[in-house]
C-alpha cells in the first residue's frame, strides 16, 4: 500500500476528509487525487455518512497541482490527461454526491486547490487563507471547474481579474463578493465547520440531495425546464420519510427526527 495522502474519519454521521501532504502544501499528485476520489466514492456509498467536511493539514488547503509531477512526464505529455484523470472526477464526485459537502479552507488555496473548494456546497475559510488562481503566470487556463464556477459565483469581471491578473483574494474579500460563505478566525475554523456539519447531518439530507440535483441542473436548464424539474423533485421529496416526519413533528409541536431517507 502506498503512502496515505488523504485521511478520512467518520464521527456522528460526518465524514472528515483531510488532504495530508503538508510538506508539499497539499499539492496534488496522481495518488493523492485518486485517494480523494476514493474517499468521496466511499462517502456516496456509506449510508452512515450524511455530510462531508473537506479540509487540509498544515499551512495550506492545497497549492494545486504538483508541477514537477507533470513536467517529469516529458514535453509530449498532454496536460489534459491530468485534468481528466485527477481533477474532473473529483469535481464531478463533489457535485454529484447526494450529501452536503462543506469545505474548510485552512490556508492557501491555489489553482486546482482553490477550484475544488469552490465546487463544494458551503465554503468556510480561515482568516489566514488566501485564494489565487495561479494559472495565468504559467500560461494555463483555470481547470477543475474554474471557468465554470467562478463567473457564476462572482461575475465575469471579477472572475476575469482573478485569472488574468492573478488576483489574490483575502478571506474577508472572498466573503464580501460571495466567493465563499464565511471567513472565520483560524483557531475557530474546524470547530465552526464541524458544528455546521453536525447540524446538516441531523437535517433532512434526502431533501438536500434533491436540492443539490436542482441546483446542478439550474446551471444549464432554461426557466420552463427548471420549473418542471422543481415540480418533479418536489413530488419525490414529498414521498420521503423526512417530509412525513417533518410535517408530523410540526403538527405535534416537537423536534423532528430526520433519517435522511
Amino acid at each position: 500500500m502506498g503512502e496515505q495522502l488523504v485521511k478520512s474519519s467518520l464521527k456522528n454521521s460526518v465524514l472528515i476528509v483531510t488532504l495530508d501532504r503538508p510538506n508539499k502544501l497539499n499539492s496534488f499528485i496522481e495518488p493523492m487525487a485518486r485517494q480523494l476520489q476514493d474517499a468521496l466514492a466511499n462517502a456516496a456509498e456509506n449510508d452512515d455518512v450524511r455530510c462531508v467536511l473537506l479540509t487540509g493539514n498544515g499551512k495550506a488547503f492545497s497549492a494545486g497541482q504538483d508541477l514537477p509531477e507533470v513536467v517529469d512526464k516529458g514535453k509530449d505529455y498532454e496536460l489534459g490527461e491530468t485534468v481528466r484523470k485527477s481533477y474532473n472526477p473529483i469535481i464531478n464526485a463533489i457535485r454529484e454526491l447526494k450529501k452536503p459537502v462543506l469545505c474548510a479552507v485552512n490556508g492557501t488555496a491555489a489553482g486546482a486547490g482553490a477550484n475544488i473548494a469552490f465546487s463544494c456546497d458551503i465554503v468556510l475559510a480561515s482568516n489566514k487563507a488566501i485564494f489565487v488562481q495561479s494559472f495565468s503566470k504559467i500560461g494555463l487556463i483555470p481547470d477543475s471547474g474554474g471557468t465554470y464556477f467562478l463567473p457564476r459565483l462572482v461575475g465575469l469581471q471579477r472572475a476575469n481579474a482573478m485569472y488574468l491578473l492573478d488576483e489574490k483574494i483575502s478571506p474577508k474579500k472572498a466573503e464580501e463578493i460571495g466567493l465563499i460563505y464565511k471567513a472565520v478566525d483560524a483557531d475557530k475554523l474546524i470547530d465552526e465547520a464541524q458544528s455546521i456539519c453536525q447540524k446538516l447531518a441531523q437535517m433532512p439530507t434526502k431533501g438536500f440531495a434533491l436540492y443539490k440535483e436542482a441546483i446542478n441542473q439550474s446551471l444549464s436548464n432554461n426557466l420552463d425546464e427548471h420549473l418542471e424539474l422543481e415540480a418533479d423533485l418536489q413530488t419525490e421529496a414529498g414521498k420521503t420519510h423526512d417530509y412525513q416526519e417533518g410535517v408530523q413533528a410540526f403538527l405535534e409541536k416537537r423536534k423532528p427526527k430526520f433519517k435522511g431517507k
